[in-house]
Order: C-alpha cells, then structure tokens, then sequence
C-alpha cells in the first residue's frame, strides 16, 4: 500500500498542536440550533461535498522529532466524523449543555482528522449540532468562513457563500477589534522575520528585569512592547484565577439585537465591541460582588485574539492572528463610566505591537523545541484570566442540510493554567454571549452568562437618565423605544 501524503504544517499551527494540556484542550466547540429536525444522511451528503473539498479536514496531525506534519488519512470515513448523539429524558437547555461541557473535554482521536460534528435530532423538538474543531486545523475566523460554506441562503438554496469571497470595499466603523492592526503592513512576513529574535530577546528580557526596565524606555518600539511584557503584572486575583482541573462548564446568554447595541454605542461616542466588553465586565463584576468578593480596583485581563489576514482570505485555514492584552476594569460600577474605560484600553491597544509580537512568539514556539513552548506560553497566560474572543458572523438567517439555523454559538479553548473563555458571536441581527469555566473555579457560569442582558439594560437606563458627556449622536427618541420594547 503506498505512503500516506505528508505536508509540513506551519510552525504556528505546529505551537497550537502542541498546547494541548489535560485540563485546556485545544479545541474550538461550537453549537447550531434548529426548529426542525435535521436528517442524518442529508448532513453527511452536505458535509461531504462541501466541507471536506478542503483537503485539510482528509489529514490527521503527525508529531515528529523537531517538526509536525500534515498526513492524508488513508482510511477517511465521514461516518466516524458526523456521528448521532442523543440526549437523555425530555431534552433541553440544561441537557444540552450538560452535553456540550463532556463533549469540550473530551479529546478528538488523534489517529484521525481532529473534527466531529454530533447531531442532537432530540433537542427541544428541533435539532442541535454540536462541532469540535482542533485549533491547530484554524482559527475562528477561518473556520467561521469554512462552515458558511456549507449553508444556503434557502432552504433549497442556493449556496448562502462562495468559497472566495469579494473583498469588501470598506472596514466597518464599529469592528475595533478588526481596527487594531491598522498601523501594520506586511504583518505576516514582520511576524515570521522577527520570531526567533522575539523569543531569545524575551527570554533574556524575562530573566533580567533591570535590563527589561532599561530598555522600555530606551529600545524601538518593538523592543519596548517586548519589555512592556516582560514587566506586565498579574491581573487582580479572583475566583476565576486559579490552577484549572479537567472539568468544565459551559453556558450561553439569550441574544442581544445587534441594532439596540449600534444605537448605545453611538450615542456614547463607543463601537460596538467597547458595548459588548463593558456588559461582559459587568457580568463579571456583579457574580463577584453577589459571591461576597471585595471588587474594589479589581481588573481582569483578557487574551483578545486579533484577524491578521484579510477578510475575503478569511476561508483558507491555519491559524492568522495575534493576541493583545485587554484590562477589563472589573472594579468600576458606573456602567458608562466602564465603557468609557474599556474605550481608552482598545484605544491604547491600536498603536501597540502586541498582535505581531504574539504571532512572532507562537511561530518561533512552534520551530523550537516543546520546552521553549512551554516556558513562553506559560508567561503569557500567567497574567490573563481569560481568553475573551468576538467573531462576526452573518447578517441574514441561513440554512444547513435544508434546515433553518436559528442560533448559534462557540466556545474558546484556554491556554496555559487559564480558566475561563468568553466567547461573542453576531448572527442574523441579533449578539450571543458564550461562557466556559473551570468546574473548580466557577461551577456556575449561567449565572454569569444570564446578566449580558441585565448590564445591557443598564448601560441604555444610564445613557438615558445621566448627564453624561456624549460624543456621539444620541437619538432620545430611539432609546427610549428600546427601552419600550424591552
């Protein structure tokens, strides 16, 4: 029988390969829920003619001395990949989740293509898909792309998306997170020229905190991001910051209409990203203050990944993207008054070279040896609580297999000792928060998830009662017609 096909995989998809850890997979879940049932044989026929036309999902990842490696499985079967899982009892919410917290730290084969999907045909009288990606495949954005590719506008059709997108003739105004890299040009060749330096540079920088003190003030630019790193204190300590076990928890939030969040937003001068950061630090600060925990100054830090390639090369896989450090001020109360802070840390987030640092680290993690991955990744989650990550999805109702998706959601992995993801993803009009927690260190993440919606309503009752200092153009009359619809 002749050879299985080999490829190199790229040194950062290698890194991701290599991050996995008992207690943090590095797996990207996600859930699809539908009204109606979704038939098995029909997804399979889906799945096959329009996702594994992408030769990566035919290969399994090979680790080798020094490298790791691409290899065609021989043996392919989609039935070992689209698999039936039932429910238990009268099937809902709860069950589901229940369901999809097992699933998330459960490991993929690695003998196989490491991606499942599992059909719920007994959820809530619909259907629900569970899908399980290993990171080291893609990143969000790309398999976000990947799975648009096999949903239709219709429920006969045709094709919702092509595999090769237009570009788009503008950026949108309240993508701030997609803003970050602006001042960057060539990110991808600057990443890949500049690894190995970053890590030697960062590790003689790290063991010398004098020198890295000296040279935040003295190097280039660059060098004084790397400083800047190498003296990050840890965020404040909380009960979400600990040494994470295996377990895990997952939890979603109903969703917000994304036009009520645009209108919030431009009143108050903010984009939209600074809207939805600042409920989910709410969210987290009113668990704390309900838990009996001094939030007082607390900030909590966040591992924000940034899109390092273009938009409408969004479809192609392998991991593009860097990662910045986002404070979260937790101890502020005033909900306009913590978005305007979380406003001016993104702003400071723009001019940084945070997200072509961290790329140049994960390349040369993945070219040295398992050690050097460990001891950078080690430094750099030490001080996040949470990998916090916001994908935008499609603006109009889509169909899968012939059924109708009527929401959807994802979950992050976590590196390192970190435990707890935030997940936001937009969908036909409507912003769904998502949750994962270490079962040690915050078993309950509903009750997190659940008040997104309640920070929210805050945020509009102060944008309407509080003489607060507007840059935007508030509209009183469509804010107080949100406030009458809600």
């Amino acid at each position: 029988m002749a050879a299985a096909r080999r490829e190199k995989m790229s040194a950062v998809d290698t890194a991701w390969l290599r991050m996995d850890r008992p207690h943090n997979l590095m797996m990207i879940c996600g859930v699809l829920l539908f009204r109606e049932r979704l038939p098995l044989a029909r997804l399979r026929r889906v799945v096959g003619e329009r996702f594994v036309v992408f030769k990566r999902f035919r290969q399994r990842a090979v680790e080798m001395p020094g490298l790791a490696m691409w290899e065609t499985d021989r043996h392919f079967a989609i039935e070992r990949h689209v698999v039936h899982t039932a429910l238990p009892g009268k099937a809902g919410r709860r069950e589901l989740q229940d369901l999809v917290s097992r699933l998330a730290t459960t490991p993929l084969d690695p003998a196989r293509p490491m991606w499942q999907f599992h059909l719920v045909d007994n959820y809530d009288g619909g259907s629900a898909l569970i899908c399980r990606f290993h990171h080291s495949y893609a990143d969000g954005i790309a398999l976000v792309r990947v799975m648009l590719s096999m949903t239709d506008a219709g429920p006969k059709g045709p094709p919702a998306m092509p595999f090769a997108p237009r570009p788009r003739a503008h950026r949108d105004p309240d993508d701030a997170l997609g803003q970050l890299l602006a001042p960057f040009s060539g990110v991808m060749q600057a990443a890949r020229k500049i690894g190995g330096t970053l890590v030697d540079k960062g590790v003689e920088l790290w063991t010398d905190p004098a020198r890295a003190v000296a040279l935040a003030g003295q190097g280039t630019a660059l060098t004084a991001e790397i400083a800047k790193l190498a003296l990050m204190p840890q965020d404040s300590p909380t009960r979400f910051k600990g040494t994470p076990g295996v377990a895990k928890e997952v939890a979603w939030a109903p969703p917000l209409p994304l036009d009520e969040v645009k209108t919030i937003g431009r009143a108050l001068g903010a984009s939209v990203n600074d809207v939805l950061l600042s409920c989910v630090a709410g969210a987290l600060r009113t668990y704390l203050v309900e838990k009996g925990d001094d939030v007082t100054d607390v900030v909590l830090r966040a591992l924000v990944p940034v899109n390092l390639r273009p938009l409408e090369k969004a479809y192609k896989l392998g991991n593009q993207f860097g990662l910045v450090f986002l404070e979260l001020p937790i101890g502020i109360e005033n909900p306009v008054e913590r978005l305007y802070a979380v406003r001016a840390n993104m702003e400071m987030l723009k001019s940084s070279y945070q997200p072509i640092l961290a790329l140049g680290l994960l390349a040369a993690m993945g070219s040295g040896p398992r050690a050097l991955q460990d001891a950078v990744l080690q430094v750099l989650a030490r001080n996040a609580t949470s990998v916090m990550t916001n994908v935008p999805g499609p603006q109009q109702p889509l169909y899968l297999a012939g059924a109708r998706i009527d929401s959807l959601m994802f979950w992050v992995p976590q590196s390192g000792d970190i435990g707890m993801g935030v997940s936001i993803i937009s969908y036909d009009g409507s912003v769904q928060f998502g949750l994962i927690t270490d079962r040690g260190l915050c078993p309950d993440p509903e009750k997190v998830s659940r008040r997104f919606d309640g920070e929210f309503e805050k945020l509009v009752l102060a944008t309407l009662m509080g003489p607060w200092p507007r840059e935007g153009d508030l509209d009183p009359a469509a804010l107080a017609a949100m406030i009458e619809a809600g």
